[in-house]
């Protein structure tokens, strides 16, 4: 099982040091995770090729969209 990464960066690499922003991230991690486990799990299940499922779940993370840079379209 993958844990969260004990560090979180911010665009100036700087670590976050938030107490409260940290725990944030590592429970938005673990909920994640799951969802993403139970996700694959189907899909092989149902007979989905594991390295499809794989890409397609990268994929899926490359498509995300920054609120930052939401105006840049």
């Amino acid at each position: 099982m993958t844990v969260a990464p004990e560090l979180w960066l911010q665009e100036n690499g700087h670590p976050v040091t938030c107490v409260e922003k940290i725990r944030v991230l590592q429970e938005n991690w673990s909920e994640l995770r799951d969802v993403m486990q139970d996700a694959f799990d189907d899909a092989l299940l149902m007979g989905v090729g594991e390295q499809v499922m794989r890409e397609h779940l990268i994929n899926l993370v490359y498509s995300l969209t920054s609120p930052q840079r939401s105006g840049d379209v």
